[in-house]
């Protein structure tokens, strides 16, 4: 049976419960239930131990880019700034890589209208959120996937389908209905890149 490793944020967290149950019987569905990838540094610490003691994976699926485009007072500027966070993606594919698996990268959700947000994982974080920011650090991942030739998940163009871009009371994480269709075009990727 394949093996499908899932990383990234919250959002991931989200879904994450109900692409394992789509796969059932045809991936072995493997993610840190309890720890929030949260930016794309530490997902890449956190992909290492997965790796070490989960793999090695058929394929990983996964999304950073809240964490790393937040500003989070008394910081006044983006945690990774886009240069950071495009060499950061680039060493997680490398990795992923390295390690014999293919890759998909799955894109940041939409805002409907700035704010902020406590992060829902329990690490006590505030989320600033902002559409512009969340296309600006789209259009940088798509660029290195693109050169890196890796297919794209693109769950914004996917969110923006309703009215309301699924998002739940905070305005940044999702309904339920949310993460199922997230989970639904997530699991349908998994399954045509891996040829089943």
């Amino acid at each position: 049976m394949k093996k499908v490793l899932l990383l990234g944020d919250s959002i991931r967290m989200g879904y994450d419960d109900y692409v394992k149950e789509i796969l059932d019987g045809k991936c072995e569905v493997i993610y840190d239930a309890e720890d929030n990838g949260r930016f794309a540094a530490y997902t890449l610490w956190q992909m290492n131990q997965l790796f070490h003691h989960h793999g090695p994976f058929d394929i990983v699926h996964w999304n950073n880019g809240y964490w790393d485009m937040n500003v989070e007072a008394p910081m006044e500027t983006a945690l990774y700034p886009i240069e950071e966070y495009s060499y950061l993606l680039r060493r997680i594919v490398k990795e992923i890589r390295k390690n014999g698996a293919k890759v998909i990268f799955a894109t940041t959700t939409p805002i409907l209208d700035a704010g902020s947000a406590e992060d829902n994982t329990g690490t006590g974080a505030g989320i600033t959120y902002n559409d512009a920011w969340v296309r600006a650090y789209n259009e940088a991942a798509g660029k290195v996937m693109a050169e890196e030739g890796v297919p794209v998940n693109d769950l914004y163009a996917l969110c923006k389908e309703d009215k309301n871009y699924y998002k739940c009371a905070d305005m940044l994480h999702l309904t339920e209905e949310g993460y199922r269709r997230c989970a639904e075009q997530a699991a349908a990727m998994i399954l045509k890149e891996l040829g089943e």
